[in-house]
C-alpha cells in the first residue's frame, strides 16, 4: 500500500491544476489557459481538478480516479470477451481477460497514477463495446470523450473511421468523424504549443529500442526472451497439448474476431502513428496502452477456444504461474530505493530534496521542478520557503548580474535518461563555465538525475 501511495513525478500535473484554485474556486479560464500548455487534451486534468475539490488533495484521492476507471474499464474488456467469445467458451474467456487485465504491469503501472492513461483504457474500451454494438450516442459519447482524454485516443478512433470507411459502414464512421471534431479543435485552440518544438520534445524518432520498452511494459524486464519463451511454449502446446476433438482451433472467424475487438484499427493506428513519428516523433512506449482494450478481449477469446489436453493444460498452467510471478515481482521494481521510489526515468522529488537551500537553481524545464517544489512544500519534506527555478534567460540575467552577486552559488539541474539529460544541461553548463564558474555533479543525486553545482574558482566546490 506504501508503495501504491507514492507520489510519482509523473503526478506533479495535479498540484499545478489545484493551484489555479486553492480552495476550489473553479476559474475555468485559468484552468484551460493552464491546459493549452500540456501536450495532452483537458478531459481528464479538469475532471482531477474538480475530483480534488471535492474529495480533498491527498496521495489516496489524487489515485482514486485512476483506480475506479482502470477498474471499470478492466470489467468492460471482461464483459467484451465473453460477448466475443462462442458461447460454450464464455467463462473460460471471461478468466483470462480478468487475469490479463487485472494482473498485468501495464494497470500496476498506470492506474495508480494520477495521470490520464486509466480514464483512457475505460474510454476506448466502451468505444470498442458500443461499436460492436452499434449503438451509435453511446459510440460517439465513447470517441469524443477519449479524443479529448488523450491524443491517442483521437488516432485509434481515427483509424476506425478509416476502417468502417473501408468497410462500408457509413453509420460508424460518421459517428465516430463527428465526435472527434472538438478534439481537433482544441488541437487548434493550443496549437501555438502543440506544433511548436517543446512539444513532445522528450519524444525519440522511432527505433528497435520503442519496440524493445513497449514490450517491456507490457512483459516486464528482458521482454524478448520472455517473448521467446512465450513462443516455444505456444508451439509446444500446439504441437503436443491440444485435444482436436473439442478445439475450434484459432482460424474460424478471425477476421470477425479482430474487427469487432477494435484490433484492426489498433494496428492500423500503430502503423500510422510510427510512419508519422520519423517525421514528428510522437511514438512514445506508455502512450500504446491505448491498445490494452482491443487486445486483452482478442487474446482471451483466441485462448478460450482451444481445448487441451492434459500435457498442454500442465504446461499452460506452469507458464501463466510463472508468468503472473514475475508480472507482480517487476511491476514494483521501479518503486524499489534504488530507483528513487518513481515508476518512470525521471526523479524530479529528489532533485527538489537536494536543492531546497540553494539561492540560485537553474533548469532546462523548471516548470516542472517549480511543480515538484510545491508538491514536496505541500506533504512536508521541505523547509518554507525555496528559491524559484528559472529557465535559459533567468540564468542568462543571472550571469550578466554575477560579478555584483554576494553569492554566486548557483545550481544547475535535470532529470531523465543520463545521456539526455547531459544533453540538456549542456548548453547552462557551457554559458555558466565561459563566466568563469566551475561546474561539477553533485555525488548525493540518485539515478535519472543530473545536479551540477557552480560556484567560482576561488570558492570551495567540495562544501554543500
Amino acid at each position: 500500500l506504501k508503495a501504491l501511495l507514492l507520489i510519482d513525478a509523473t503526478s506533479l500535473w495535479s498540484d499545478e491544476l489545484y493551484s489555479v484554485g486553492k480552495s476550489f474556486q473553479p476559474d475555468f479560464a485559468a484552468l484551460l489557459a493552464l491546459l493549452r500548455q500540456d501536450t495532452h487534451p483537458p478531459l481528464y486534468y479538469s475532471l482531477l481538478w474538480l475530483w480534488g475539490g471535492l474529495l480533498g488533495q491527498t496521495p489516496l484521492s489524487l489515485r482514486l480516479l485512476s483506480w475506479l476507471a482502470y477498474g471499470l474499464g478492466a470489467g468492460v474488456m471482461v464483459a467484451q470477451a465473453a460477448a466475443l467469445a462462442p458461447k460454450d467458451r464464455r467463462d473460460k474467456s471471461m478468466v483470462l481477460a480478468a487475469l490479463l487485465a487485472f494482473c498485468s504491469p501495464y494497470p500496476v503501472r498506470f492506474a495508480v497514477e494520477g495521470k490520464s492513461y486509466a480514464l483512457l483504457v475505460l474510454l476506448v474500451a466502451l468505444g470498442w463495446w458500443w461499436r460492436r454494438r452499434r449503438w451509435l450516442p453511446g459510440y460517439a459519447l465513447a470517441v469524443a470523450a477519449a479524443a479529448f482524454t488523450h491524443f491517442y485516443g483521437l488516432f485509434v478512433f481515427a483509424a476506425a473511421v478509416v476502417w468502417d470507411g473501408w468497410r462500408r459502414r457509413w453509420g460508424l464512421m460518421a459517428t465516430a468523424a463527428v465526435a472527434l471534431l472538438p478534439a481537433l479543435a482544441w488541437i487548434g485552440y493550443a496549437s501555438a504549443y502543440l506544433l511548436s518544438s517543446r512539444s513532445g520534445s522528450w519524444i525519440g524518432t522511432p527505433g528497435f529500442a520503442l519496440l524493445e520498452e513497449t514490450l517491456a511494459r507490457a512483459l516486464g524486464p528482458w521482454p524478448l526472451p520472455k517473448l521467446g519463451l512465450l513462443l516455444l511454449v505456444w508451439v509446444a502446446v500446439r504441437r503436443w497439448g491440444l485435444d482436436p476433438a473439442g478445439s475450434d482451433g484459432l482460424a474460424a472467424g478471425r477476421l470477425r474476431l479482430l474487427d469487432a475487438s477494435g484490433l484492426i484499427p489498433s494496428a492500423l493506428m500503430v502503423v500510422g502513428v510510427v510512419g508519422l513519428s520519423f517525421a514528428k516523433p510522437m511514438a512514445f512506449s506508455r502512450y500504446f496502452v491505448v491498445l490494452v482494450p482491443a487486445l486483452i478481449p482478442w487474446l482471451a477469446v483466441q485462448g478460450a477456444r482451444v481445448t487441451l489436453n492434459r500435457r498442454g493444460q500442465a504446461t499452460t498452467l506452469a507458464a501463466i504461474a510463472l508468468l503472473l510471478t514475475l508480472w507482480w515481482q517487476q511491476a514494483y521494481l521501479g518503486v524499489g530505493p534504488q530507483l528513487g521510489g518513481g515508476r518512470e526515468s525521471d526523479n524530479f522529488r529528489a532533485i527538489s530534496q537536494l536543492t531546497s537551500g540553494a539561492s540560485a537553481r537553474y533548469a532546462p524545464r523548471p516548470r516542472l521542478l517549480n511543480l515538484s517544489d510545491r508538491m514536496e512544500l505541500a506533504t512536508g519534506r521541505l523547509p518554507a520557503p525555496v528559491v524559484r527555478w528559472q529557465g535559459a534567460d533567468g540564468l542568462k540575467r543571472h550571469l550578466q548580474a554575477w560579478p555584483q552577486l554576494p553569492d554566486p552559488t548557483m545550481v544547475l539541474a535535470a532529470s531523465g535518461p543520463e545521456a539526455i539529460i547531459k544533453r540538456r544541461l549542456k548548453s547552462m553548463q557551457q554559458q555558466v563555465e565561459s563566466a568563469g564558474l566551475v561546474c561539477r555533479p553533485m555525488k548525493e543525486a540518485p539515478l535519472f538525475t543530473r545536479i551540477l553545482r557552480c560556484r567560482s574558482t576561488t570558492t570551495s566546490l567540495d562544501a554543500r
